[in-house]
């Protein structure tokens, strides 16, 4: 039924017109009497649990940053299956984001770009609402992921980012630092081993003992993701999340002259799957066993979670996915995962 909602009408709307009606829906889930259906349905079975970052996670599957940007649909995404929401990316300065269009399907790969520049009315608001949520009995684990305010230079980044850190350090279960959308002028720069040392250091010493980790591109070479790897060991750091978009436009089968079109932005969804697991890969060989690595990218099917998993992924987070599977695709991951952990 979704693939037949998707191919007929929702393939007419602006991308970033038919999120918001999807949102809308699930942000409604829990007051519309649907929450509690959605939720008896999608629930993981006690087999998926994983302890990490000393929490506990009902499912190793939970949404990216991006799709709940200000924590306004964390129940309704909980009561669909996902184990954790990452929310964000907040920023500590309100913005609006890039120019509209700045999302855009690439059906033919089942993939997005997007370039939409961390919108957000700042992190000052979402703090209470994600306080309120963590409050729950009944509730996903809740992320909270920090950026670069446009407007702020480079070198005035660590600043920014603190006022994030005492913002949402003490309202989420775990902190996640940015440094890696290809959104933000100048952002991808403070994945440089010498701007990005003092950055994390200075968010780890204010985030209060919350678990911080670092976000990182699929674009950097395979010696710069093992150096961030060191450097996550060195500051004893939660861990790492691999990976954010690319800006690489191989081997796309959508038309070239609507790649052209389209411009700038982050891709994401099938076509990362192979860098993102290599990436995986990496840092697995090179983080210590106990260090959280959260796998993102490319991920549509419980087989490929699986896959992530076998590989060293403690977690794993989709996002694109969800687009073209639909309401019922963590649902599908969890009942998916369980049966292959029964018969291995």
């Amino acid at each position: 039924m979704y693939r037949f909602i998707f191919s007929t009408f929702l393939t007419r709307l602006d991308p970033e017109v038919a999120h918001g009606l999807a949102f809308g829906v699930i942000r409604a889930l829990p007051y519309i009497g649907l929450g509690a259906l959605a939720r008896a349905y999608a629930k993981p079975d006690p087999s998926l649990r994983v302890q990490a970052l000393g929490l506990t996670f009902e499912s190793p599957f939970g949404i990216a940053a991006g799709f709940d940007k200000e924590g306004l649909a964390i129940r309704g995404l909980g009561q669909l299956g996902f184990g954790h929401v990452e929310v964000g990316t907040l920023t500590a300065q309100a913005q609006p984001g890039n120019p509209k269009p700045r999302m855009f399907r690439l059906v033919a790969d089942r993939a997005l770009i997007n370039r939409m520049g961390f919108n957000n009315h700042g992190a000052a608001e979402a703090a209470p609402r994600l306080a309120r949520e963590r409050r729950r009995s009944v509730r996903p684990i809740i992320g909270a992921n920090i950026g670069k305010s446009r407007v702020v230079d480079v070198d005035a980044a660590i600043d920014d980012y603190l006022t994030s850190t005492r913002l949402l350090a003490p309202v989420s279960d775990y902190l996640v630092v940015n440094v890696s959308s290809p959104n933000t002028p100048g952002l991808r720069g403070l994945q440089e081993l010498d701007r990005l040392a003092p950055l994390l250091t200075a968010v780890r010493d204010a985030a209060g003992g919350k678990p911080v980790l670092v976000k990182i591109a699929p674009d950097l070479s395979d010696d710069e993701v093992r150096r961030i790897a060191e450097l996550t060991t060195s500051l004893d750091l939660g861990g790492v999340i691999a990976t954010n978009t690319t800006i690489s436009r191989e081997g796309l089968a959508a038309d070239a002259g609507l790649i052209e079109r389209i411009g700038a932005g982050g891709l994401s969804g099938a076509p990362l799957k192979e860098r993102s697991l290599a990436v995986l890969r990496l840092l697995r060989a090179t983080l210590p066993a106990e260090t959280c690595v959260i796998s993102v990218g490319g991920v549509e099917t419980a087989a490929e979670v699986a896959e992530r998993l076998a590989a060293g992924a403690t977690l794993v987070q989709g996002y694109t996915g969800f687009i073209y599977e639909g309401p019922l695709w963590a649902a599908r991951i969890n009942r998916g995962l369980a049966r292959l952990a029964g018969a291995a």
